[in-house]
């Protein structure tokens, strides 16, 4: 097992650092105070290929392995976590569309959405249904040429400023087995958003609730079959759950760095910080749980390229492990910058805002543990460890 990046890793990685450097860091700190959606910077990442890193090269995407796509957003989440949380939900909707969609969805869709022209919403998770999407209340139903859409969805991320929703609604019996999955054209008739939310972080992207009425759904439009939906929508939360941890990774890492150079730079009693065993104990410890986070991510992500069955727990625990991960070490990082890390003229309380979502999002780590448990419980559970 070989853990060197190859050369094409390296090119891949370097050209996202410096994007991220360039187009993410600066701005960051001013699309959060004032809830800036950077729908242009987007768009210049999607002329680097950043917004369909992992749909099929015949759909006009990179075709690049997960594994490939977890080292490109872990170097972007450096430079600003809601932006780069935008670009993977992005990413997952096209690549829904790309896998999934009828050859007139696809020429009609991908092009504008590989290119980050236009942009994705995921669309799941509804009012009265979280962790138990299938619940889902959202119905579809066949009238002539088109379904027509009634319900709402909750916590989208991009509602209101992307031009394109993914929208798993229920068109047959109760449970999984009824749901099936859409593109919707966020400005057709009787879509209808609701208020911007107030949030505690990912500030520089807008979260609505959207409402349906009456929608009408071309049926070329229906991505796969009736009833593949919900089929659908968990393989795209698989790689989601990569995305996600290794955005929580990369805005870590971010913090792990500022908070080793302020203890270079900080005296205290006549020394730098940089000397006293105890900070020195506390970096070694948040630098060792990054690290093995970091490979559980890019294992979930491998096993996910090579379809191992037991791919489903191994992102669950990577998203379960690495959004923990992250969100102990941003803590850390601000703890150590002491008063200076609590005011917002440093970056790490916006690093703690931005990552403690990442433990809710993309299923709950208390649902990751449920998935884990189920799957070692199964009669017919592989060897996972």
């Amino acid at each position: 097992m070989n853990f060197n990046f190859t050369d094409d890793q390296i090119a891949f990685a370097e050209t996202a650092k410096q994007f991220a450097e360039q187009e993410l860091a600066p701005n960051a700190a001013l699309w959060d105070k004032e809830h800036i959606f950077p729908k242009a910077t987007i768009q210049k990442a999607g002329e680097l290929g950043f917004c369909s890193l992992y749909t099929p090269e015949d759909a006009g995407g990179l075709g690049l392995s997960r594994l490939d796509s977890s080292i490109i957003f872990e170097q972007l989440a450096m430079g600003c976590t809601a932006t780069t949380a935008m670009m993977t939900i992005h990413n997952m909707a096209t690549w829904m569309i790309a896998t999934w969609g009828t050859d007139s969805a696809k020429a009609k869709y991908c092009p504008v959405l590989v290119t980050g022209e236009h942009l994705a919403s995921y669309c799941l998770t509804e009012p009265g249904s979280g962790s138990d999407a299938a619940a889902m209340r959202s119905t579809a139903v066949l009238d002539g040429d088109a379904y027509v859409l009634n319900g709402s969805k909750m916590f989208i991320s991009g509602a209101g400023e992307t031009e394109v929703l993914v929208v798993m609604a229920r068109t047959g019996e109760a449970g999984p087995k009824g749901i099936s999955a859409f593109i919707v054209d966020a400005d057709a008739t009787g879509v209808v958003y609701g208020k911007a939310e107030e949030k505690m972080g990912w500030n520089a992207q807008p979260t609505r609730l959207i409402s349906f009425d009456n929608v009408r759904i071309p049926v070329e439009n229906l991505l796969g079959e009736e009833g593949q939906g919900f089929s659908f929508a968990m393989k795209g939360l698989d790689g989601g759950r990569i995305n996600i941890a290794t955005c929580s990774i990369g805005t870590a890492q971010q913090a792990l760095t500022t908070a080793k150079n302020y203890m270079l730079e900080r005296s205290q009693f006549g020394k730098p910080l940089a000397a006293f065993q105890a900070l020195q104990f506390k970096l070694a410890d948040m630098a060792t749980e990054l690290v093995a986070a970091r490979q559980m991510v890019r294992l979930a992500a491998f096993k996910l390229d090579q379809q191992d069955p037991e791919c489903s727990a191994y992102c669950a625990m990577a998203k379960r492990f690495a959004t923990d991960v992250g969100f102990e070490v941003c803590n850390q990082a601000l703890q150590i910058h002491g008063g200076y890390g609590y005011i917002k003229e440093y970056p790490l309380e916006r690093y703690v805002r931005d990552v403690r979502v990442h433990q809710i999002l993309e299923g709950t780590n208390e649902i990751m543990r449920l998935i884990v448990g189920r799957r070692l419980l199964a009669e017919n559970a592989g060897d996972i460890l």
